[in-house]
């Protein structure tokens, strides 16, 4: 919600998030525009929600949509190998 560091990811996605601790996948998914992956690994999809709201990360309010449609009701199965955010291998 910080405007400066909107207008450096309007700009440049990559500059605007060294500035946050992240791992490489949390990186990789925001770059994507990946905001279900995202929710389904503990982000808050309230916050994640603003993204489009500027379209930063090619995101704009249908494409949000459809893929935070795209992982409804997705569960990660017991005893199966995930990544370092929860997620299975695609």
């Amino acid at each position: 919600m910080d405007e400066r560091v909107r207008n450096v990811a309007q700009r440049d996605p990559e500059a605007a998030l060294d500035e946050f601790d992240l791992t490489a996948t949390e990186r990789t998914l925001l770059l994507a525009g990946e905001v279900g992956k995202l929710s389904l690994a503990g982000s808050n999809a309230f916050l994640l929600s603003y993204l489009p709201r500027w379209n930063l990360f090619g995101l704009d309010v249908d494409l949000y949509s459809e893929r935070m449609r795209a992982v409804a009701g997705s569960v990660v199965p017991l005893n199966h190998e995930t990544d370092e955010l929860g997620l299975l291998p695609d």
